[in-house]
């Protein structure tokens, strides 16, 4: 840290690693041993768009690549603040199967990322259920701090926060979870939730 940045009192921010993502196939299984909660089979990725064609092209392109192969399918959307979700929706809600689906999350962010546009990135989301569907949350990765949180909305706007310590508990071996819960932002209304 340089003189300035300590006598100023700010720190350098933490790289993202999209790396991290491919903790979640480990992370789905502790949650469906420990907890009973598996993936529903849908994720997304949120992101500012930025103005002009470069940026709408790359969106389509990213869409229609992500669409061509096998997987997940994937569907453009925008949410009440501006922000656009990519949702991707795998046909298999399986355990096994959430690496397919990390993997088309990883791919959209590193896209965007490569493209310039990393500054645009938010978060990315994997959704689970328990065995009923009653109770739900996602596994937010916030890219900006390489790190994660449960959210777990239930109805309006409020949130079960037992559950959400919960889930920080059982995950906290198999991802890095955000230790400031101050930036454990609600994400209602998120698209797959």
């Amino acid at each position: 840290m340089s003189f300035f940045r300590a006598l100023l009192g700010r720190s350098k921010p933490a790289k993202p690693d999209l790396d991290q993502l491919f903790g979640l196939p480990s992370a789905a299984i502790t949650l469906q041993a420990t907890a009973g909660f598996r993936p529903t089979g849908t994720g997304s990725v949120a992101f500012r768009p930025a103005e002009g064609q470069a940026f709408a092209s790359l969106e389509q392109d990213i869409t229609a690549l992500l669409n061509a192969d096998n997987g997940p399918e994937v569907e453009p959307t925008r949410d009440e603040y501006g922000y656009t979700w990519l949702v991707l929706r795998s046909p298999s809600a399986d355990a096994a199967d959430i690496s397919g689906l990390v993997t088309e999350i990883h791919a959209a962010n590193t896209s965007l990322e490569h493209a310039g546009f990393g500054p645009s990135l938010l978060c990315s989301l994997v959704t689970f259920a328990d065995e009923d569907g009653g109770r739900r949350f996602a596994l937010v990765y916030l890219y900006k701090r390489g790190t994660f949180y449960p959210f777990a909305p239930i109805g309006g706007k409020r949130r079960d926060n037992a559950l959400e310590l919960q889930i920080e508990a059982a995950i906290a071996n198999d991802l890095p979870v955000e230790k400031d819960k101050s930036r454990w932002f609600p994400v209602y209304g998120a698209p797959g939730i």
